[in-house]
Protein backbone atom coordinates (compact mmCIF):
# COMPACT_ATOMS: atom_id res chain seq x y z
CA UNK A 1 0.00 0.00 0.00
CA UNK A 2 0.96 3.47 -1.09
CA UNK A 3 2.78 5.93 2.25
CA UNK A 4 0.60 8.49 0.44
CA UNK A 5 -3.52 9.58 0.47
CA UNK A 6 -5.02 11.49 -1.84
CA UNK A 7 -7.32 14.51 -1.10
CA UNK A 8 -9.19 14.94 -4.63
CA UNK A 9 -11.50 18.30 -4.74
CA UNK A 10 -14.59 18.49 -6.62
CA UNK A 11 -17.83 20.12 -7.54
CA UNK A 12 -20.03 18.97 -10.53
CA UNK A 13 -17.01 17.48 -11.93
CA UNK A 14 -19.20 14.25 -13.54
CA UNK A 15 -16.71 11.84 -15.82
CA UNK A 16 -14.05 13.52 -15.28
CA UNK A 17 -13.86 12.92 -11.19
CA UNK A 18 -14.62 9.00 -11.57
CA UNK A 19 -11.24 9.01 -14.39
CA UNK A 20 -9.69 10.91 -11.11
CA UNK A 21 -10.55 8.47 -8.96
CA UNK A 22 -9.28 5.71 -10.85
CA UNK A 23 -6.23 6.88 -11.69
CA UNK A 24 -5.00 6.92 -7.68
CA UNK A 25 -7.38 3.78 -6.97
CA UNK A 26 -4.76 1.94 -9.52
CA UNK A 27 -1.87 2.99 -7.94
CA UNK A 28 -2.55 2.21 -4.49
CA UNK A 29 -3.34 5.10 -2.91
CA UNK A 30 -6.34 5.89 -0.28
CA UNK A 31 -8.46 8.80 -1.21
CA UNK A 32 -10.24 11.20 0.77
CA UNK A 33 -12.94 13.63 -1.83
CA UNK A 34 -14.11 16.27 -0.73
CA UNK A 35 -17.28 17.73 -2.16
CA UNK A 36 -18.24 21.63 -2.81
CA UNK A 37 -22.12 21.44 -3.09
CA UNK A 38 -22.41 19.50 -6.04
CA UNK A 39 -25.77 18.65 -7.86
CA UNK A 40 -24.76 15.49 -9.83
CA UNK A 41 -23.17 12.37 -8.49
CA UNK A 42 -19.73 12.97 -7.75
CA UNK A 43 -20.71 11.92 -4.36
CA UNK A 44 -22.23 8.44 -4.89
CA UNK A 45 -19.43 7.75 -7.49
CA UNK A 46 -16.72 8.53 -4.58
CA UNK A 47 -18.31 6.04 -2.48
CA UNK A 48 -18.54 3.79 -4.73
CA UNK A 49 -15.05 3.94 -5.18
CA UNK A 50 -14.30 3.22 -1.70
CA UNK A 51 -13.10 6.90 -1.07
CA UNK A 52 -14.23 8.53 2.79
CA UNK A 53 -16.20 11.30 1.49
CA UNK A 54 -16.88 14.81 3.23
CA UNK A 55 -19.46 17.20 2.16
CA UNK A 56 -18.80 20.75 2.88
CA UNK A 57 -22.21 22.83 4.09
CA UNK A 58 -22.98 25.41 2.10
CA UNK A 59 -23.03 27.89 5.31
CA UNK A 60 -19.82 29.01 4.33
CA UNK A 61 -18.40 30.01 1.38
CA UNK A 62 -16.99 27.38 -0.98
CA UNK A 63 -13.27 27.37 -1.93
CA UNK A 64 -10.88 25.10 -2.97
CA UNK A 65 -8.85 25.92 0.09
CA UNK A 66 -11.23 25.19 2.56
CA UNK A 67 -12.01 21.90 0.68
CA UNK A 68 -8.34 20.79 0.96
CA UNK A 69 -8.24 21.71 4.63
CA UNK A 70 -11.54 19.83 5.60
CA UNK A 71 -9.89 16.79 3.73
CA UNK A 72 -6.65 17.12 5.50
CA UNK A 73 -8.33 17.62 8.92
CA UNK A 74 -11.02 14.57 8.46
CA UNK A 75 -7.55 12.44 7.71
CA UNK A 76 -6.15 13.71 10.91
CA UNK A 77 -9.76 12.42 12.63
CA UNK A 78 -8.89 9.41 11.70
CA UNK A 79 -5.88 8.80 13.74
CA UNK A 80 -3.96 7.65 10.74
CA UNK A 81 -2.40 10.27 9.48
CA UNK A 82 -0.25 9.32 5.77
CA UNK A 83 3.25 10.13 5.57
CA UNK A 84 2.08 11.93 2.27
CA UNK A 85 -0.61 13.61 1.39
CA UNK A 86 -1.43 13.89 -2.39
CA UNK A 87 -3.85 17.59 -3.26
CA UNK A 88 -5.41 17.17 -6.73
CA UNK A 89 -8.50 18.41 -8.31
CA UNK A 90 -11.22 16.32 -9.23
CA UNK A 91 -10.73 17.04 -12.65
CA UNK A 92 -7.26 16.04 -13.01
CA UNK A 93 -5.77 12.25 -13.77
CA UNK A 94 -2.78 11.49 -12.09
CA UNK A 95 0.08 9.89 -14.25
CA UNK A 96 0.49 6.33 -13.79
CA UNK A 97 4.59 6.72 -12.18
CA UNK A 98 3.57 10.25 -10.27
CA UNK A 99 2.71 8.69 -6.95
CA UNK A 100 6.10 6.14 -6.51
CA UNK A 101 8.37 8.86 -8.33
CA UNK A 102 7.00 11.70 -5.79
CA UNK A 103 7.86 9.26 -2.76
CA UNK A 104 10.78 8.71 -3.87
CA UNK A 105 11.90 12.06 -3.88
CA UNK A 106 10.56 12.98 -0.71
CA UNK A 107 12.05 10.19 0.99
CA UNK A 108 15.50 10.89 -0.17
CA UNK A 109 15.65 14.11 0.92
CA UNK A 110 14.28 15.34 4.33
CA UNK A 111 13.75 18.97 3.45
CA UNK A 112 11.74 18.82 1.28
CA UNK A 113 8.33 19.64 2.41
CA UNK A 114 6.44 19.01 -1.38
CA UNK A 115 7.04 17.69 -4.67
CA UNK A 116 4.67 18.84 -7.72
CA UNK A 117 5.53 17.73 -11.27
CA UNK A 118 4.26 18.30 -15.15
CA UNK A 119 0.30 18.92 -16.11
CA UNK A 120 -0.46 18.64 -19.16
CA UNK A 121 -4.09 18.93 -20.97
CA UNK A 122 -6.38 16.48 -22.21
CA UNK A 123 -7.73 18.38 -24.82
CA UNK A 124 -5.50 21.89 -25.98
CA UNK A 125 -6.74 21.36 -29.34
CA UNK A 126 -10.43 21.85 -28.17
CA UNK A 127 -9.66 25.31 -27.72
CA UNK A 128 -7.37 28.15 -27.88
CA UNK A 129 -8.05 28.69 -23.98
CA UNK A 130 -7.12 25.04 -23.26
CA UNK A 131 -3.79 25.45 -25.33
CA UNK A 132 -2.56 28.52 -23.45
CA UNK A 133 -3.11 26.24 -20.05
CA UNK A 134 -1.13 23.43 -21.69
CA UNK A 135 1.76 26.01 -22.15
CA UNK A 136 1.21 27.29 -18.99
CA UNK A 137 1.35 23.84 -16.85
CA UNK A 138 4.68 23.34 -18.55
CA UNK A 139 7.21 24.90 -16.01
CA UNK A 140 11.21 24.15 -15.44
CA UNK A 141 12.47 21.56 -13.20
CA UNK A 142 13.90 22.21 -10.05
CA UNK A 143 13.73 24.43 -6.72
CA UNK A 144 10.85 26.34 -6.68
CA UNK A 145 8.77 29.21 -4.47
CA UNK A 146 5.37 28.23 -5.31
CA UNK A 147 3.45 25.71 -7.27
CA UNK A 148 -0.18 25.31 -8.36
CA UNK A 149 -2.95 22.74 -6.78
CA UNK A 150 -1.31 19.82 -7.50
CA UNK A 151 1.02 18.57 -5.02
CA UNK A 152 2.70 15.77 -2.71
CA UNK A 153 3.08 16.92 0.24
CA UNK A 154 4.83 15.58 3.50
CA UNK A 155 2.60 15.98 6.23
CA UNK A 156 4.58 16.95 9.14
CA UNK A 157 6.02 19.93 6.63
CA UNK A 158 1.83 20.65 6.10
CA UNK A 159 0.91 20.81 9.37
CA UNK A 160 3.76 22.63 10.64
CA UNK A 161 3.05 25.49 8.00
CA UNK A 162 -0.52 25.94 9.33
CA UNK A 163 -2.08 23.91 6.57
CA UNK A 164 -4.33 25.67 3.57
CA UNK A 165 -6.50 29.21 4.80
CA UNK A 166 -9.43 28.69 3.82
CA UNK A 167 -9.98 32.76 3.19
CA UNK A 168 -7.83 32.61 0.51
CA UNK A 169 -10.42 31.93 -2.99
CA UNK A 170 -8.02 31.83 -5.41
CA UNK A 171 -3.89 31.36 -5.36
CA UNK A 172 -4.36 29.34 -1.99
CA UNK A 173 -1.41 26.81 -3.92
CA UNK A 174 1.06 29.50 -4.02
CA UNK A 175 -0.01 31.13 -0.57
CA UNK A 176 0.60 28.20 1.14
CA UNK A 177 3.84 27.35 -0.60
CA UNK A 178 5.28 30.51 0.18
CA UNK A 179 4.07 30.04 3.92
CA UNK A 180 6.01 26.64 3.97
CA UNK A 181 9.35 27.85 2.57
CA UNK A 182 8.96 30.29 5.51
CA UNK A 183 9.08 27.54 7.75
CA UNK A 184 12.07 26.42 6.43
CA UNK A 185 11.38 23.51 3.99
CA UNK A 186 12.02 23.04 0.67
CA UNK A 187 9.83 23.15 -2.73
CA UNK A 188 11.06 21.00 -6.03
CA UNK A 189 9.41 20.19 -9.12
CA UNK A 190 10.13 17.06 -10.75
CA UNK A 191 10.84 16.67 -14.00
CA UNK A 192 7.93 14.20 -14.27
CA UNK A 193 4.09 14.26 -15.53
CA UNK A 194 2.50 14.78 -12.72
CA UNK A 195 -1.34 15.28 -13.56
CA UNK A 196 -3.29 15.21 -16.56
CA UNK A 197 -5.85 18.31 -16.21
CA UNK A 198 -9.34 18.98 -18.29
CA UNK A 199 -9.90 22.68 -18.63
CA UNK A 200 -12.53 22.20 -20.70
CA UNK A 201 -12.59 26.11 -21.49
CA UNK A 202 -14.16 26.64 -24.81
CA UNK A 203 -15.39 30.21 -24.61
CA UNK A 204 -14.44 33.52 -24.26
CA UNK A 205 -16.16 34.30 -20.84
CA UNK A 206 -15.06 31.34 -19.91
CA UNK A 207 -11.68 32.40 -20.05
CA UNK A 208 -12.12 36.18 -19.04
CA UNK A 209 -13.74 34.60 -15.66
CA UNK A 210 -10.43 33.10 -15.48
CA UNK A 211 -8.25 35.94 -15.83
CA UNK A 212 -10.52 38.25 -13.17
CA UNK A 213 -9.80 35.47 -10.74
CA UNK A 214 -6.05 35.14 -11.97
CA UNK A 215 -5.91 39.02 -10.99
CA UNK A 216 -7.56 38.50 -7.31
CA UNK A 217 -5.13 35.80 -6.98
CA UNK A 218 -2.73 38.22 -7.24
CA UNK A 219 -3.71 41.20 -5.05
CA UNK A 220 -5.16 38.63 -2.31
CA UNK A 221 -1.32 36.93 -2.01
CA UNK A 222 0.78 39.76 -2.62
CA UNK A 223 -1.54 41.66 0.64
CA UNK A 224 -0.27 39.01 2.76
CA UNK A 225 2.69 38.10 1.43
CA UNK A 226 4.27 41.46 0.33
CA UNK A 227 6.61 42.05 -2.08
CA UNK A 228 5.11 38.61 -3.89
CA UNK A 229 3.58 39.47 -7.11
CA UNK A 230 4.30 42.65 -7.06
CA UNK A 231 5.47 43.26 -10.54
CA UNK A 232 2.72 40.96 -12.01
CA UNK A 233 0.37 43.42 -9.87
CA UNK A 234 2.13 47.10 -11.47
CA UNK A 235 1.69 45.33 -15.20
CA UNK A 236 -1.63 44.27 -15.08
CA UNK A 237 -2.55 47.73 -13.63
CA UNK A 238 -0.51 49.59 -15.75
CA UNK A 239 -2.13 48.39 -19.17
CA UNK A 240 -5.51 46.96 -17.50
CA UNK A 241 -6.61 50.47 -15.76
CA UNK A 242 -4.41 53.02 -16.84
CA UNK A 243 -3.41 52.95 -20.40
CA UNK A 244 -7.48 52.32 -21.13
CA UNK A 245 -8.19 55.68 -19.24
CA UNK A 246 -5.62 57.17 -21.33
CA UNK A 247 -6.93 55.52 -24.64
CA UNK A 248 -10.27 56.89 -23.56
CA UNK A 249 -8.79 60.70 -22.96
CA UNK A 250 -6.81 60.85 -26.43
CA UNK A 251 -10.37 59.77 -28.14
CA UNK A 252 -12.17 62.81 -26.59
CA UNK A 253 -8.61 65.56 -26.19
CA UNK A 254 -5.75 64.26 -28.17
CA UNK A 255 -5.44 61.76 -30.76
CA UNK A 256 -2.06 61.58 -30.39
CA UNK A 257 -2.19 60.01 -26.60
CA UNK A 258 -4.49 57.21 -28.73
CA UNK A 259 -1.52 56.46 -30.68
CA UNK A 260 0.75 56.19 -27.82
CA UNK A 261 -1.60 53.70 -26.34
CA UNK A 262 -1.94 51.94 -29.38
CA UNK A 263 1.87 51.91 -29.91
CA UNK A 264 2.64 50.96 -26.63
CA UNK A 265 0.10 48.03 -26.85
CA UNK A 266 1.44 46.93 -30.10
CA UNK A 267 5.19 46.96 -28.40
CA UNK A 268 4.04 44.52 -25.44
CA UNK A 269 2.13 42.22 -27.93
CA UNK A 270 5.48 42.20 -29.90
CA UNK A 271 7.68 40.97 -27.15
CA UNK A 272 5.49 39.03 -25.69
CA UNK A 273 5.40 36.98 -28.73
CA UNK A 274 8.67 36.71 -29.31
CA UNK A 275 9.22 35.64 -25.87
CA UNK A 276 7.03 32.78 -26.56
CA UNK A 277 8.79 31.76 -29.88
CA UNK A 278 11.94 31.94 -28.00
CA UNK A 279 10.34 29.53 -25.45
CA UNK A 280 9.72 26.79 -28.51
CA UNK A 281 6.21 27.43 -29.43
CA UNK A 282 5.63 27.57 -33.17
CA UNK A 283 4.81 31.26 -34.56
CA UNK A 284 1.24 30.64 -35.32
CA UNK A 285 0.26 29.66 -31.77
CA UNK A 286 2.46 32.39 -30.29
CA UNK A 287 0.37 34.75 -32.38
CA UNK A 288 -2.56 34.16 -30.71
CA UNK A 289 -1.75 33.30 -27.16
CA UNK A 290 0.22 36.63 -27.08
CA UNK A 291 -3.19 38.03 -27.99
CA UNK A 292 -4.91 36.45 -25.26
CA UNK A 293 -1.70 37.56 -23.05
CA UNK A 294 -1.38 41.13 -23.28
CA UNK A 295 -5.71 41.49 -23.54
CA UNK A 296 -5.62 39.60 -19.82
CA UNK A 297 -4.46 42.34 -18.08
CA UNK A 298 -7.72 43.71 -18.13
CA UNK A 299 -9.99 41.21 -16.55
CA UNK A 300 -6.56 40.85 -13.76
CA UNK A 301 -6.95 44.42 -12.98
CA UNK A 302 -10.86 43.89 -12.55
CA UNK A 303 -9.46 41.29 -10.15
CA UNK A 304 -6.97 43.37 -8.45
CA UNK A 305 -10.03 45.91 -7.89
CA UNK A 306 -12.45 43.53 -6.82
CA UNK A 307 -10.13 42.32 -3.78
CA UNK A 308 -9.61 45.22 -2.68
CA UNK A 309 -13.23 46.59 -2.38
CA UNK A 310 -13.92 43.18 -0.69
CA UNK A 311 -11.34 44.00 1.72
CA UNK A 312 -12.18 47.26 2.37
CA UNK A 313 -15.62 46.74 2.76
CA UNK A 314 -15.27 43.71 4.89
CA UNK A 315 -17.17 41.17 2.39
CA UNK A 316 -16.51 37.43 1.81
CA UNK A 317 -14.10 36.26 -0.23
CA UNK A 318 -16.27 33.98 -2.45
CA UNK A 319 -14.80 31.99 -5.40
CA UNK A 320 -14.92 33.60 -9.01
CA UNK A 321 -15.73 30.14 -10.83
CA UNK A 322 -15.33 29.73 -14.87
CA UNK A 323 -16.57 26.40 -15.09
Amino acid sequence: MSATTAIVIGRNEGARLVDCLTSLATQGVEIVYVDSGSADTSVAEARAAGALVVELDDGLPFTAARARQAGFDALAETEDLPEFVQFVDGDCMVAPAWISAGEAALKADDTLGLVTGWRAELYPERSVYNALCDFEWHRPAGEITVCGGDMLVRSAAFAQAGGFDPTVIAGEDEEFCLRLGKAGWKLRRLPEEMTRHDAAMLTFSQWWQRAVRGGHAYAQVGWMHPPYALREQARALVYGALMPMLAVWGLAANRWAFVLVLALYTASYIRTKNGLVSAGLPYWEAWRHSRLITLSKIPNTLGIFMFHWRRLMKRNMRIIEYK
